[in-house]
């Protein structure tokens, strides 16, 4: 005797792990069938400039209990922060060294080319350096120059040290439009004083600069207010004096004061660097939003679904009546047919 295919049908409808397999099959052909969305997202486009001068080997951060250079934890956030930038958005880099910064490559697509966004800022080292000069404010100001010209926003990584330091009269003036680009100035570096690592001509290692092996007074400008009481003072040809200034330009710690003060005055926001996740959280809060065509793949959900109800239909059902029932709609096939 014949059963009818729509019979069997009807029977076996009532097994729920049946009903559990034929969801997730249906589940299964929308994930490999389902396009992408098109949608508009809002992401960013920023040139990141990061300070590769001396000061920034100073080791005053700490990972797993070791001590770590500004440089390194700057890098480590760097590529956290593109990881969690929305998607589209696009990233450049430079380096800054002396005064002006040099830039690598434009922004281009971060969540295309990640791969070779982070191997550039991996491959970031202060070797890179051309002058052993650190003028802040001078390469703060080409850097947002630089940033206009790529239409882009800024984000700027520095301790903040000036060397030589600044005259008494101040440092360069800002001759932009405060605010026409906007970002982020951010402040790396230990908030106590901590010596800097000292290399020799190849590279290696060989302690840290001592109290005599820097300038720590600008004799550019006008003479200091006290400079009549030092010794060796000559109006004309010694207005500062003959002895030699000591202070504590050998250390080195972040200069949030004057970043701050950099940043207002150019219409940029301050961070002090501290994780990718902050880093993250102040460049969102400070650029602007660039709404971008997209695509969402939201293939995922449908093939998430389909797991759930395999899972639900090996896993959460009795297997008595489910091995029973294969059995018996194979047999009713085969008559039917």
């Amino acid at each position: 005797m014949r059963v009818p295919i729509a019979a069997m049908i009807r029977q076996n409808a009532r097994d729920p792990r049946v009903l559990a397999l034929a969801t997730a099959i249906v589940l299964a052909v929308a994930a490999v069938a389902l396009p992408r969305l098109p949608i508009t997202r809002d992401g960013v486009r920023v040139l990141v400039v990061v300070d590769i001068t001396g000061s920034m080997n100073t080791r005053d951060y700490s990972r797993g209990g070791a001590p770590v250079s500004r440089l390194v934890v700057a890098k480590e956030a760097l590529r956290d922060l593109l990881g969690r930038l929305p998607c589209p958005s696009r990233v450049g880099l430079a380096l800054f060294s002396e005064r002006v910064p040099f830039l690598l490559f434009e922004p281009v697509d971060v969540c295309r080319d990640y791969g070779a966004v982070a191997g550039a800022v991996d491959s970031v080292d202060w070797r890179e350096g051309w002058e052993g000069d650190s003028h802040i404010a001078e390469g703060l100001y080409g850097a947002i120059a630089m940033a206009q010209g790529l239409d882009s926003d800024l984000m700027f990584i520095t301790d903040g040290q000036e060397t030589p330091p600044l005259p008494l009269s101040g440092g360069p003036v800002f001759d932009g439009k405060p605010g026409a680009v906007r970002g982020v100035v951010v402040g790396a570096g230990g908030y106590g004083l901590a010596p800097i690592p000292k290399f020799d001509d190849r590279g290696n290692e060989i302690g840290f600069w001592g109290v005599n092996d820097v300038q720590h007074e600008n004799h550019f400008g006008p003479p200091p207010p006290d400079a009549e009481s030092r010794p060796g003072y000559q109006a004309r040809n010694a207005p500062f004096g003959s002895g030699m200034p000591t202070g504590t330009e050998h250390l080195s710690s972040v200069r949030e004061p004057y970043l701050r003060a950099l940043a207002g005055g150019t219409g940029l926001t301050y961070a002090h660097l501290e994780d990718g996740r902050r880093l993250t959280r102040a460049l969102l809060a400070a650029a602007t939003p660039r709404p971008s065509a997209g695509h969402a793949d939201v293939r995922w959900v449908p093939g998430a679904l389909a797991l759930a109800a395999l899972l639900a239909a090996y896993g959460l059902f009795p297997t008595a009546r489910w091995w029973g029932a294969v059995p018996r709609f194979v047999n009713a096939v085969g008559r039917w047919s």
